[in-house]
């Protein structure tokens, strides 16, 4: 499968659209996962259907002790080894070193940095030389995320959300039924869980990534692994 090329992803629910997925590709095709419910259905599904789909994870060092839990469980639950990327440790120790531990909190410029070096560089890292990436993005996640279509060209690859038009009550009854470990936290309001310093619970009537980044004012709230250049979430060339 070229990488300019978009494939055709058919299927009606996830299990066929990453079988779809695993067909057209030709490559090594990876699954990052950030271990929320959504990324534990994916996760489920890969591992029970047995697709040859890699499942790699982002570990910032900065994660709740929760989400390391649940990552040691989901190893034992089904047999598998999450590969882990980490930052590079003489970026992270120089934006230490210039911003302070928390200098996230004192500007969106410094968040971002931050950011970039605990995410998109080892995202870089993750995805080299794959020919497609899947995520667990949903489209009722957030404003920004309305558009996110099934698969699209990102990172001169091709980009699969299987859950684009899944809600959150559908994934949450998929877990249960289906036995799947989630984290304690979605329990306790918090429907989208990142890095610990970064997350709070979300208030009643709040969308779904409001506890996330929320001392910044603007609405558009990203860590920079689903957005272009300006900081807009990425939706063109989509399927």
């Amino acid at each position: 499968m070229s990488n300019a090329t978009l494939p055709v992803i058919t299927g009606d629910t996830p299990a066929e659209r990453l079988l779809s997925l695993r067909a057209a590709a030709r490559g090594r095709i990876v699954f990052t996962t950030s271990f929320g419910i959504e990324d534990q259905a994916l996760t489920h599904i890969i591992v029970t259907r047995d697709i040859d789909i890699e499942v790699a994870t982002l570990d910032t060092g900065r994660l709740f002790p929760s989400t390391y839990k649940l990552w040691q469980q989901t190893e034992e639950r089904y047999g598998l080894r999450i590969r882990s990327y980490h930052p590079d440790a003489r970026a992270l120790a120089a934006w230490v070193a210039d911003a302070g531990i928390n200098g996230f909190y004192n500007s969106k410029a410094a968040r971002l940095d931050c950011c970039n070096i605990r995410k998109v560089e080892p995202l870089d890292r993750a995805l080299e030389d794959a020919a497609a990436w899947v995520t667990g993005l949903r489209a009722d996640q957030s404003d920004e995320r309305g558009a996110v279509p099934l698969a699209a060209l990102e990172r001169d690859l091709v980009k699969v959300s299987p859950l684009f038009d899944w809600t959150r009550q559908q994934v949450l009854y998929f877990c249960e039924i289906q036995q799947v470990p989630v984290n304690p936290l979605h329990k306790q309001g918090f429907p989208s869980i990142g890095c610990e310093p970064c997350t709070r619970a979300v208030l009643r009537g709040e969308p779904e990534r409001a506890g996330r980044w929320w001392w910044e004012q603007d609405e558009a709230r990203e860590c920079g692994l689903h957005v272009d250049e300006s900081g807009r979430l990425v939706r063109s060339k989509a399927a």
